[in-house]
């Protein structure tokens, strides 16, 4: 169970629209592979997905970072994952999606060699999901032409990307949506984008337009836990934080200082371990729950998926990014059917493979 190869490669997925939210655009997942060779042959596989506009991570630093960290790797038994992820980590600090990966496939790698998968290895206690999908940063029509096909598909909780435009634009938006789809479950997600005004300003709008909101992602920018507290005190619906929910730290203070209702765990934030320790403290803080993830092909959401699938209790999945992935290099891994993700319940480690 000791680590004798570990290579990084460039992985290009072109993607059927550009992925836009309120701090930028990504027109194609500029990802990396990773994958590490134990000295029986079995190969575990991770993913890396650096999003530039939300993290300051591009494809060359992780690649760099990951370089960096090829000698601590080589020799790891993986039976060992706790301390390796530690190890890891302080050198990894700066470059989480590289750390995700690394985690991720060593993790892989153990599942895969002792045969069990990894919905298992985190707790067993499902195999699906319901997800929501994605309706991008852009205008009314844009907005109604999404709704549409995503309603196309079968899912009927959709997830508006806010805070590029004024709170009244895009509370047009939401508007039209609602018009266009009147029993689908609304989201928004501002990432970051409105101060506290122009989030209790978009919410008021919302409500003055008979709109119902399911829920409302990081109104506010990542670094303003006061304003966060802010609009989930007088908010009526629930605030979901992002990312300001970056590590286990992150998720104590907001919990400390009151400021959200839930949390949206995705691993590229903090590695897959880490993402275990911030799950216990929202479960033991009675926060709810979102799974989440940058623009990941379905081998990173897969194992995302087993995460929040095995752990149970995520009322959120947002893990739609592979529906927007127009070619890959894989096979096996999470299906998608309408609103449903299902995991194959015996397949080892997260199930998917290079064809």
């Amino acid at each position: 169970t000791h680590v004798t190869h570990a290579t990084f490669e460039p992985l290009h997925l072109p993607l059927t629209e550009p992925f836009a939210i309120a701090t930028g655009a990504q027109h194609a997942a500029e990802n990396v592979l990773v994958r590490l060779t134990l000295a029986d042959g079995t190969v575990g596989l991770g993913e890396a997905a650096p999003f530039t506009a939300v993290s300051g991570e591009t494809q060359g630093s992780t690649l760099a970072a990951l370089e960096s960290v090829r000698g601590r790797l080589l020799g790891r038994d993986v039976q060992a994952w706790r301390p390796a992820a530690e190890a890891l980590s302080d050198a990894l600090a700066l470059a989480p999606s590289a750390r995700c990966a690394v985690e991720m496939a060593l993790l892989d790698a153990l599942a895969r060699h002792h045969r069990i998968p990894l919905h298992v290895f985190f707790g067993g206690a499902g195999t699906a999901l319901d997800i929501d999908m994605t309706v991008t940063a852009g205008d009314v029509a844009h907005a109604v032409t999404s709704t549409r096909a995503i309603l196309g598909r079968g899912i009927d909780t959709l997830k508006v990307k806010v805070g590029a435009l004024d709170p009244d634009a895009d509370a047009a938006r939401l508007v039209a949506i609602h018009q266009e789809a009147p029993q689908a479950r609304l989201f928004a997600d501002a990432n970051g984008g409105y101060d506290v005004a122009e989030a209790l300003a978009f919410l008021k709008e919302l409500e003055r337009a008979d709109v119902p909101l399911s829920l409302f992602e990081q109104p506010v920018p990542a670094s303003d836990f006061a304003g966060m507290a802010e609009v989930t005190r007088r908010s009526k619906v629930p605030v979901c934080a992002d990312e300001s929910a970056r590590s286990a730290k992150d998720v104590l203070r907001l919990i400390r200082e009151g400021a959200c209702h839930a949390i949206n765990i995705k691993t590229m934030k903090c590695g897959m371990v880490e993402a275990v320790t911030m799950w216990n403290l929202a479960r033991a803080a009675g926060l709810e729950l979102m799974v989440g993830g940058m623009v990941e092909s379905v081998l990173a959401m897969s194992a995302s998926a087993h995460l929040a699938a095995g752990l149970g209790g995520f009322t959120y999945a947002d893990l739609d990014t592979p529906l927007f992935i127009a070619s890959h290099p894989f096979q096996g891994g999470a299906h998608y059917a309408g609103a449903r993700l299902t995991l194959d319940q015996d397949a080892p480690g997260h199930g998917v493979t290079l064809r």
